[in-house]
C-alpha cells in the first residue's frame, strides 16, 4: 500500500491531508507532537482533532515526533522508503508575533524542520512528491507598497494596476522588503525546497498560501483571524482589529480546496514548482466584512474594538493570483466562498468548544 507521510497531521491543513488521502486510498503516516499548544496556549491545542483522526480514520497511524529531531525524521522515513508517495509538510510555527518573542525556536522549526525532512525524502523516497505549505509572508511587506485606494469597507488596488484583477502573482520580489522572523523563516524555508527540486531532481512545490482556514482551524488571538473571529462572534469575547481602519484584506482558502490542490500536484508532480495559492478574487474579504458576514450569520452583534497599531510586516491588501497553478493542474476547482466557510466554521464550533472545554 502506498503511503502519504503529513507533518503537522492534527493541525488545520494536516488534518485535512489525513482525511483526504486515506480516502483516496493511502496508508497514512501522521507526524505530531501538538506544539501549537506550546506555542499558543490550552485553547490552540490540537489533541482534539488528533483524537478524532485516530477514532475515526481507520487507515491513519500517529507519530508523536518533533520535525527537529532529524534522527527520528529518518528513522521514520526509512521504516516506510519506496512506499512513500508523497510527504505532506504541513507543521510550522505560524505566528508573526510568536516569532519575534523565540526566534530560534521560529527558525529551527520552520527552517531546520524543513531541511530534516527533505533529506530523509532524498534519501529513503527521492521520487516521492514533497509539498511545503510555505506562505504569502515570503514577500515581506512589499505588497503594501502596491498603490492602494481606501474604499468604505476595505483598501484596493488601483483598477490600472496589473494585479488588480486577478491578485498578486509570483513575480512579485521576496527582496527588500520587512518580512517578520516568521516570514524570513518560511522564506529560507521556501528557497531550500525549490533547491532541492532544482539541484537534486526532486518532486517538490511550494505553496505560498493566503489564509488558509476551515472547521478544523484550532484558532487563536495569534493566529487562524478567521476561525479566531468566528469563535468571538459564537462565545461573545471580544476581538481586537489591529490597524489599517479594518479595512485590510485577505484571502481565505478552505482546507479542503488546498489539499485538493496537493492532489492535483501529486497526481502529475514537477520539479521545484511555485504557486501562489488562496481565495483569490473568488474568496477575500476585508476585517470590516468579515465582522459583518459574522454577525450576520449568526445573528448577533460581535463584540470588538480596534487599535491603531497594526502587526509588523503585516498585509494591507492580499489577493492571491493562483492563475499559474489553474494554469498546470486545469482541473482543480474552489468548493467554497466566504460565506460557505464561515457556515462551516460556526457550526463546527459547538462540538470544537465542548471538546476543549472552551
Amino acid at each position: 500500500m502506498s503511503v502519504v507521510l503529513v507533518t503537522g497531521s492534527a493541525g488545520l491543513i494536516g488534518a485535512e491531508s489525513v482525511r483526504f488521502f486515506a480516502a483516496e486510498g493511502f496508508d497514512v503516516v501522521g507526524i505530531d507532537n501538538d506544539m501549537r499548544r506550546i506555542f499558543f496556549g490550552d485553547e490552540a491545542s490540537t489533541a482534539w482533532s488528533r483524537q478524532r483522526l485516530e477514532i475515526e480514520v481507520e487507515n491513519y497511524r500517529h507519530v508523536d515526533g518533533d520535525i527537529r529531531d532529524a534522527a527520528l525524521m529518518d528513522q521514520i522515513f526509512g521504516r516506510y522508503g519506496g512506499d512513500v508517495a508523497a510527504v505532506v509538510h504541513t507543521a510550522a510555527q505560524p505566528s508573526h508575533d510568536w516569532a519575534a518573542s523565540d526566534p530560534q525556536t521560529d527558525f529551527t522549526v520552520n527552517a531546520n524542520g524543513t531541511l530534516n525532512l527533505l533529506e530523509a525524502t532524498r534519501r529513503h523516497c527521492p521520487d516521492a512528491a514533497f509539498i511545503f505549505t510555505s506562505t504569502n509572508k515570503v514577500y515581506g511587506d512589499a505588497p503594501n507598497l502596491l498603490p492602494l485606494i481606501e474604499e468604505k469597507l476595505r483598501w484596493e488596488v488601483s483598477p490600472e494596476h496589473p494585479f488588480a484583477a486577478y491578485g498578486i502573482d509570483e513575480s512579485m520580489s521576496v527582496d527588500s522588503c520587512l518580512h517578520s522572523l516568521f516570514g524570513a523563516s518560511k522564506l529560507a524555508a521556501d528557497v531550500v525546497v525549490q533547491e532541492y527540486g532544482r539541484y537534486f531532481g526532486m518532486r517538490t512545490a511550494c505553496f505560498r498560501g493566503g489564509c488558509l482556514t476551515g472547521p478544523g482551524h484550532s484558532g487563536t488571538k495569534l493566529h487562524g483571524f478567521l476561525a479566531y473571529l468566528a469563535r468571538c462572534a459564537v462565545t461573545g469575547d471580544r476581538y481586537t482589529v489591529l490597524g489599517y481602519k479594518g479595512k485590510q484584506v485577505r484571502d481565505n482558502i478552505h482546507s479542503y480546496d488546498l489539499v485538493n490542490a496537493f492532489w492535483h500536484f501529486i497526481q502529475a508532480p514537477r520539479a521545484a514548482a511555485v504557486y501562489n495559492i488562496g481565495g483569490s478574487r473568488h474568496a477575500n474579504c476585508s476585517m470590516l466584512e468579515a465582522i459583518a458576514a459574522c454577525e450576520r450569520l449568526t445573528g448577533k452583534a460581535m463584540n470588538w474594538c480596534y487599535s491603531e497599531q497594526n502587526r509588523t510586516g503585516d498585509h494591507i491588501w492580499w489577493v492571491s493570483d493562483v492563475r499559474r497553478f489553474q494554469g498546470d493542474y486545469p482541473g482543480w476547482r474552489y468548493r467554497y466562498d466566504i460565506d460557505a466557510i464561515l457556515e462551516e466554521i460556526i457550526d463546527g464550533l459547538a462540538w470544537k468548544l465542548k471538546a476543549v472545554g472552551g
